[in-house]
């Protein structure tokens, strides 16, 4: 990484999200709630998954996945941005820098193909659920996943690289409140064109392709729901649907409107209240509309609470 004559750079310094301001203290302790929230809902969840066999399902296989994925997201992202709100100012190292987005971008990039793969399971199992047990056997299931991350570990690979290696001129406060390769990019004085369309490229497999396979499965889903005689079927299943796809549209939309836009349109006020929408927003919502509301799930914490209060009380 080089900054301006080819010298290396000692630190970056990130603005951060916030001023220190009363509003803005009063949304920092809304921001560490939600971290709190997410952290304790993944963790829940995740424990739940592997302790109790009735949940040892491709469903909530994957759903283990994304519960691991959240409590990373919010781990990378928001102490460092709390601790730059206390302490103005905060350096970070091109080294610390380059594993933020390194990190941010294979899980983000592992969640976007983990959803589509989530919606897939859920189309086989309720418009073909004769051939689920065959189509999502534990050797398709672990191969999935297996891709999920590689897929995600090579594309961030080669954006942390091609990023870090980047000349860079100026300034070196970084406008955003972690290092994500976009805002990097705002003070590169080299020609990036090249880059930008292999960035377009990667938006297309990551977030396009995916949506597009969740659209059309979440599509057949709903015209098998429509089928079914009876109605408080039907209003469940809608329901558990159009939650589902709110997540699912808020974390795509809010992706593709960051990294698919051409760098001219950005500015950092707009893209760092974007960012919000897909790292610290889903992992909050995540445990709830995927799990914490499924009777398969309330059922083993229940199970769970009356193991911990016969303990109790021997």
């Amino acid at each position: 990484m080089r900054i301006g004559n080819g010298s290396s750079p000692t630190q970056f310094v990130l603005l951060g999200l916030l001023n220190q301001t009363e509003v803005h203290t009063f949304f920092l302790a809304m921001i560490l709630l939600a971290f709190i929230t997410a952290l304790a809902g993944n963790t829940l969840l995740l424990f739940l998954i592997q302790v109790d066999s009735s949940l040892h399902t491709p469903m909530y296989f994957f759903l283990s996945h994304l519960a691991f994925m959240d409590i990373c997201q919010t781990l990378i992202i928001v102490p460092k941005m709390s601790l730059d709100f206390l302490t103005p100012g905060n350096p970070i190292s091109p080294a610390g820098c380059g594993t933020q987005i390194f990190l941010t971008l294979t899980i983000g990039g592992a969640e976007c193909l983990l959803l589509a793969v989530m919606a897939y399971d859920r189309y086989v199992a309720i418009c073909n659920p004769l051939k689920y047990s065959i189509l999502l056997s534990q050797r398709v299931c672990l191969s999935l996943a297996g891709g999920v991350w590689i897929g995600a570990l090579g594309d961030a690979l080669i954006h942390t690289v091609y990023t870090m290696y980047l000349p860079y001129c100026g300034s070196k406060a970084i406008d955003h409140f972690f290092c994500e390769f976009p805002a990097l990019l705002k003070l590169s004085c080299s020609d990036i064109s090249l880059y930008e369309t292999l960035v377009f490229v990667s938006g297309i497999v990551l977030l396009l392709i995916p949506s597009s396979i969740i659209l059309a499965s979440y599509t057949c889903i709903l015209s098998t729901v429509l089928k079914m005689k009876s109605t408080k079927g039907q209003q469940k299943a809608l329901a558990t649907c159009s939650s589902h796809m709110t997540v699912v549209g808020l974390f795509y939309g809010a992706a593709i409107f960051m990294y698919m836009r051409p760098r001219a349109y950005h500015s950092p006020k707009h893209d760092k209240i974007v960012s919000l929408f897909y790292t610290i927003v889903p992992p909050v919502l995540n445990p709830l509309i995927y799990s914490l509301r499924n009777r398969d799930v309330l059922g083993a914490l229940r199970k769970l609470a009356g193991k911990y209060r016969v303990i109790q009380q021997h």
